[in-house]
């Protein structure tokens, strides 16, 4: 028997995601009241897409993520109070599904504000289940006016106000189509974190994300970033690797785990480092 849409408005992010759009909007396809897509100027037929696919298409100049996804919160006429973040790599799988029905089948009490989704990293086709990689919760579920992203330019969190509550399934996240595009991006998001670290600018810490050690999933994970900062530069990737791939058996993810925690837990790490160090030389 054909199930109701869900009270629930989505936001995708796109820019050139011809190859992925679809999947992302199928996954979504009934389970949520109305689509956005909030697009950066895309090239390809992304727009065009999205539009055949029923979803609502808005354009806005890309900044960074945060911007990107606050401006979509603060512009967008949405129809209904709860608000669903995606980008146009994630997918919403079944199971996630059958929580979220479940969790709107009666009234959610009016205290819970948000929900925290886990992450499921697809790398090359295969589900990185090892190496401290998942579960990753995101606060991707929120109501209207209850949430914001945090500034950051990399590695942004949702910070809701309120009760938020852990939900079953996973978002599956597709980080590559090809090592090309998964350097080439993570050379981008390089840049982005050294320049965040160097800076070190507290101004907005009051919208940022709390380290806490005994708070939630992604409080404890911003404990645990804000220690691997303090360590020194090109000694803390090799420790991340070797914690990653050795003791939080990295290694039981194959070959395709091999290129991804290496890539990842330490290339990505040290290219950090060393646009860090750069950027200490040049002033």
């Amino acid at each position: 028997m054909p199930t109701s849409p869900l009270p629930i408005s989505a936001v995708v992010l796109t820019f050139n995601e011809e190859r992925q759009i679809a999947d992302c909007l199928r996954s979504i396809a009934g389970l949520v009241a109305e689509v956005f897509v909030v697009d950066s100027g895309s090239t390809d037929s992304t727009v065009a897409i999205a539009q055949q696919m029923g979803a609502y298409v808005a354009h806005h100049p890309f900044e960074d993520y945060s911007r990107q996804r606050n401006w979509a919160l603060d512009n967008l006429p949405f129809r209904y109070d709860w608000v669903l973040h995606l980008d146009a790599d994630h997918r919403v799988t079944p199971a996630l599904h059958q929580a979220l029905r479940r969790m709107f089948e009666m009234p959610i009490p009016d205290d819970i504000n948000g929900f925290l989704v886990s992450r499921r990293t697809i790398f090359l086709g295969k589900w990185m289940r090892y190496g401290g990689h998942y579960p990753v919760y995101h606060a991707v579920l929120f109501r209207r006016g209850k949430g914001f992203c945090e500034p950051r330019r990399y590695d942004q969190h949702f910070r809701v106000e309120g009760k938020v509550l852990r939900l079953a399934g996973d978002v599956e996240d597709i980080v590559t189509e090809s090592l090309h595009r998964f350097t080439e991006r993570h050379n981008v998001w390089s840049s982005w974190e050294a320049a965040e670290q160097v800076a070190a600018d507290l101004s907005n810490a009051e919208h940022l994300v709390k380290p806490n050690l005994w708070g939630t999933p992604i409080e404890r994970r911003r404990y645990w970033k804000r220690l691997y900062e303090q360590l020194p530069l090109f000694v803390r990737p090799f420790l991340y690797f070797l914690v990653r791939y050795v003791f939080r058996l990295g290694f039981l993810d194959g070959r395709r785990g091999l290129i991804f925690h290496f890539l990842q837990g330490f290339w990505f790490r040290f290219l950090i480092d060393a646009k860090i160090y750069e950027q200490h030389r040049r002033s």
